[in-house]
């Protein structure tokens, strides 16, 4: 897999990833938090699932010899909220997580629609969700894997265990996010996994996908799919 780079975008094979807890004071949560909260108010009355978690942001990071290192703090999901939807006005911050690229023994690649109530709601994309302190394990170091497992089994009703999954992540980086996939193809095709995991998501009193979709070849992009979702089939289809 060719390396793409640029200012804004980086989409790189890597052999693992270490990301470490620490301690450290986010200025811009601390200075907008009167306009943090009512900007998050907001927000909830317009989508009921959203609710104020603890969540983890990127503060720094390095790529060398196909790793990547780097270190995260733990902050609440409205500060989050409000410096992604301003356009990230503190830039020394990343906005990172773990997907799985779900793709079927046909080669098709099946992406979520998250549902209205959801931060994300209507966009496609991959299984994945914000990391959590709870990801975090007694060393200090960010469960890659088991957040992988988590977020999986509670979108789709998946197990990762279930299928083959590739050695190493892919890295797409497009402005302030860090997204980290792994591949894990399953056994079926693409409409038999698809109707399992409608069968999970009727089973759900609130599931967080309404609808999956099947992306057989980029004619099926669609423009609700964020650029690290296009940026990693371009590349995985190149």
């Amino acid at each position: 897999m060719k390396p793409l780079s640029g200012p804004d975008v980086e989409v790189a094979a890597l052999d693992g990833a270490e990301i470490t807890l620490e301690p450290w004071h986010w200025a811009f949560a601390a200075q907008q938090r009167v306009e943090i909260d009512r900007h998050f108010a907001r927000l909830q009355s317009e989508r009921s699932g959203v609710w104020n978690g603890r969540v983890l942001l990127l503060h720094r990071h390095v790529v060398r010899d196909r790793v990547l290192r780097g270190a995260c703090f733990e902050t609440d999901y409205a500060s989050l909220c409000a410096w992604r939807d301003w356009q990230f006005p503190d830039p020394g911050v990343s906005n990172f997580f773990v997907a799985a690229a779900l793709r079927a023994a046909d080669g098709a690649y099946l992406v979520g629609e998250m549902g209205a109530a959801t931060a994300g709601a209507g966009l496609l994309y991959f299984p994945c969700g914000t990391p959590e302190p709870d990801d975090v394990g007694a060393a200090g170091v960010f469960d890659l894997a088991g957040n992988l497992r988590r977020e999986l089994l509670e979108e789709t009703g998946l197990e990762v265990g279930e299928f083959e999954s590739e050695a190493g992540w892919t890295l797409v980086r497009d402005r302030r996010y860090v997204a980290l996939l792994k591949c894990v193809t399953a056994p079926q095709n693409a409409d038999k996994l698809r109707a399992r995991i409608m069968r999970h998501i009727a089973s759900e009193e609130h599931p967080e996908l309404v609808d999956i979709h099947i992306v057989r070849t980029p004619t099926d992009f669609d423009e609700r799919m964020p650029p690290f979702v296009t940026l990693f089939l371009e590349m995985m289809w190149r």
